[in-house]
C-alpha cells in the first residue's frame, strides 16, 4: 500500500491539536497553572515525510542493564532490548545510515520500545536533554522486523515543562551525528 502523504499530515496534525488540548487540562499537563493560563500550544517543526523512516530491528541479545542518568540527578535502569537502522537525511539532504537503541524499562514488560535519544538540534531547537520516541508492538520483536520510525512524533520529557518530574537522558550511544529538525520544538 502506498504512503498517502496528506492523510498522514492530517492525522498528525489532529495528534498535535490533541496534545495540546492535553497541555491545557490540569490533570494531564505537565505545566503548573500560571503557565497553562498562557499557554497557547507546543512548538513543533513542520511535519516532514522524509523524517518518517522505516528502521530494520536488531535484537540485543546482552541482558546487559544499562543505568541511565535522568534530569534530576538520579537514574533509572533499562534493558537495551534491540538497535534500530534506518536512514535519514544529513544536511545536504542525503541519506545516511544512524542507528539508535531501543530500551525497556527492567519492570515493565513486552510491547513497546523506549527511544530517547540527541541529535544536532539537541539544545539549540529542541531540548536539550533529548526528545523521546515511543514505539509499539504486537507480539514477540524479531530480528529483520521493520518498524515506521516517525521522528514527527519526536516528543520532549515532562521535564522539559517541570522541574517535578524526573526523566531519564538520552545515554552516548543513542547521541545523533545529523540534525533530526522534526517533531516537538523547545523554546525557552
Amino acid at each position: 500500500m502506498e504512503f498517502d502523504v496528506e492523510a498522514w499530515r492530517e492525522e498528525l496534525v489532529s495528534y498535535r491539536a490533541q496534545k495540546d488540548e492535553k497541555f491545557e487540562e490540569p490533570h494531564s499537563s505537565p505545566l503548573g497553572p500560571d503557565a497553562r493560563r498562557d499557554f497557547d500550544g507546543l512548538e513543533y517543526f513542520e511535519p516532514n515525510p522524509d523524517y518518517r523512516v522505516e528502521a530494520t530491528v536488531e535484537l540485543d541479545g546482552s541482558d546487559e542493564t544499562v543505568t541511565m542518568e535522568t534530569s534530576s540527578d538520579g537514574e533509572q535502569l533499562y534493558e537495551r532490548a534491540a538497535r534500530l537502522h534506518f536512514e535519514v537525511p544529513d544536511q545536504r539532504g542525503e541519506g545516511t545510515e544512524q542507528t539508535l537503541v531501543g530500551y525497556r524499562r527492567v519492570d515493565r514488560s513486552e510491547g513497546s520500545l523506549f527511544v530517547p535519544f540527541r541529535d544536532k538540534t539537541t539544545g539549540q531547537q529542541t531540548y536539550p536533554g533529548g526528545r523521546y520516541i515511543e514505539l509499539h508492538y504486537d507480539g514477540n520483536l524479531e530480528d529483520d522486523v521493520t518498524f515506521t520510525l516517525d521522528f514527527n512524533l519526536a516528543y520532549n520529557p515532562f521535564c522539559a515543562y517541570s522541574g517535578a518530574y524526573e526523566c531519564p537522558l538520552p545515554p552516548q550511544e543513542n547521541w545523533l551525528d545529523v540534525a533530526i529538525p522534526a517533531g516537538e520544538r523547545y523554546e525557552e
